[in-house]
């Protein structure tokens, strides 16, 4: 099936999010969306997938214009989604999942889970997975999960595929096969538009390349493009991939930490008998798939877990049993990975959260007073430095994009005087020219002779940052490698594989 997107405009007050924006994708085609974060791209696939109405132009199937008036309008046309963050009910089989939504009954108006059941091994079969329709959602892998994502939407004989960042939870070896399933969808004749901000991933599986900045399309690219040309593109400016960086020098600031252990709410062991040493003038970067225990790790190293068992010292202080308080006070800088939860306060300016973690004292307070014309000095100068893209420093926090938003967090952690700095997720929608700065910043850190951690399910920005890398699976380290340790065998650890030889424990 022909998508074509004809002057595509859509308006939120006075931003104009998507800007005359003109697409066509053939059938059989992988045709990737590129562009900074709020470029528009994800605005566009909810016009396409009829979460939004667009104010001015046409979306053509097969040179029809189509009126979607919501996403049953659109799956009905042949639209399929896939989404980042799954649309899957855990405690549902494989057969549920695929089926809600769309229930067909047979006599007595009974569910008709047997041609659920079918028409799960008819899709499977033909693209080659394994997959039993009778399996609970929630006992799969990730990958797997993903799987049943895009069976979902074929069951309902989707011509047009949506995949948007669909390698953000998977480790290479998934991402690899993801992309050889987008190879098999192509051959099939079905058309794809593939979004996602990893360049390696691009170039690797697009047959043509659409790129947008500030809700424009700025131009079209071919696979054989440089990941510097398509930068480029995107920032609107030459922009440096690659980080700088030299030997570390380690020194005696050290993070130890020893016999940690996490247990949730639930009494589930999530982090299990962690130990790790974290130089001063080092990056240690932690990765792993998402959900297995970095995030309770990070947690626990501020003292958000109230369930830990171990030793956290931090030159020569134990921080497990104090206050998050006292941590921040002892120089420990936190970049969480949901900004929005754990990194500011959306009601307030800019300027507030950037003094978010200095409230309590000088220089922004004095006997209690807020010292307006300090913080106002201070916010200034960050809004400039960390190029915040606002009206001003007195603009709600909670109305800025996402990496504008990350900005701000990191603006105000990396101007603390710190100890330790742990980073989750540093550049989690952040668009490419600020991740060059942000990396720029954490390696000026780990220069300063800072202790660094880094978290991050991004395997190019863990290669790019570390010194050393510590791979997590189901809440246990599986390795301690070095930083050059290469991404398959980083892949294979993910999930769950020690790495050869001594060195898994460097």
């Amino acid at each position: 099936m022909k998508l074509e997107l004809r002057g595509i405009t859509k308006r939120f007050g006075t931003l104009v999010a998507n800007d005359h924006i003109d697409l066509v994708v053939e059938p059989g085609e992988i045709h990737c969306l590129l562009g900074e974060n709020g470029a528009g791209k994800s605005t566009l696939m909810n016009v396409l997938y009829g979460l939004y109405t667009a104010d001015e132009g046409v979306i053509l199937l097969d040179d029809h214009v189509q009126n979607f008036q919501g996403p049953g309008d659109a799956m009905r046309a042949g639209i399929g989604m896939v989404h980042q963050h799954f649309m899957l009910i855990p405690v549902f089989t494989v057969a549920e999942n695929v089926m809600l939504g769309n229930e067909s009954t047979r006599a007595g108006g009974f569910l008709d889970l047997p041609a659920a059941r079918e028409r799960v091994r008819e899709i499977a079969a033909r693209f080659g997975f394994h997959l039993d329709p009778d399996a609970l959602v929630e006992d799969l892998p990730v990958g797997v999960q993903q799987r049943v994502e895009i069976i979902k939407a074929l069951s309902r004989d989707a011509k047009v595929l949506v995949f948007d960042e669909p390698t953000a939870v998977l480790t290479p070896q998934e991402t690899d096969e993801l992309m050889e399933i987008m190879r098999q969808l192509k051959a099939s004749g079905a058309s794809i538009v593939f979004i996602t901000h990893k360049l390696r991933e691009v170039r690797e599986v697009a047959d043509r390349i659409t790129v947008v900045r500030l809700g424009k399309v700025v131009g079209e690219a071919s696979p054989t493009a440089s990941n510097a040309e398509l930068a480029s593109m995107m920032v609107g400016r030459a922009v440096e991939l690659t980080v700088k960086k030299g030997a570390p020098r380690a020194n005696d600031r050290t993070l130890l930490v020893e016999g940690l252990s996490v247990i949730d709410p639930i009494g589930q062991v999530v982090v299990d008998d962690v130990s790790f040493e974290a130089r001063g003038g080092e990056v240690l970067a932690i990765a792993g798939v998402q959900g297995n225990g970095q995030t309770e790790l990070t947690e626990a190293l501020i003292g958000l877990q109230p369930q830990v068992r171990g030793s956290i010292v931090l030159n020569g202080e134990e921080l497990v049993g104090k206050s998050v308080r006292h941590i921040l006070d002892e120089g420990v800088g936190f970049v969480p990975e949901d900004r929005n939860e754990d990194g500011l306060v959306g009601t307030f300016t800019i300027a507030e959260n950037l003094m978010l973690d200095r409230s309590n004292g000088a220089p922004f307070v004095k006997a209690g007073n807020l010292q307006r014309n300090t913080l106002a000095d201070f916010a200034k100068d960050r809004f400039r430095e960390f190029d915040v893209r606002a009206q001003g420093i007195e603009t709600p926090v909670g109305t800025l994009s996402g990496g504008n938003q990350q900005k701000v967090v990191l603006a105000r952690e990396l101007s603390r005087d710190l100890s330790l700095l742990v980073a989750a997720q540093p550049t989690r929608g952040v668009d490419v020219g600020s991740i060059e700065f942000i990396h720029k910043r954490i390696i000026e850190t780990r220069d300063a002779g800072v202790p660094v951690i880094v978290v991050s399910t991004e395997l190019d920005e863990v290669a790019a940052l570390a010194d050393r890398i510590m791979v997590m699976y189901r809440g246990r380290i599986v390795g301690i490698v070095p930083g050059d340790t290469p991404r398959e065998v980083l892949g294979l650890m993910m999930a769950g594989e020690p790495a050869a030889g001594e060195g898994a424990a460097a």
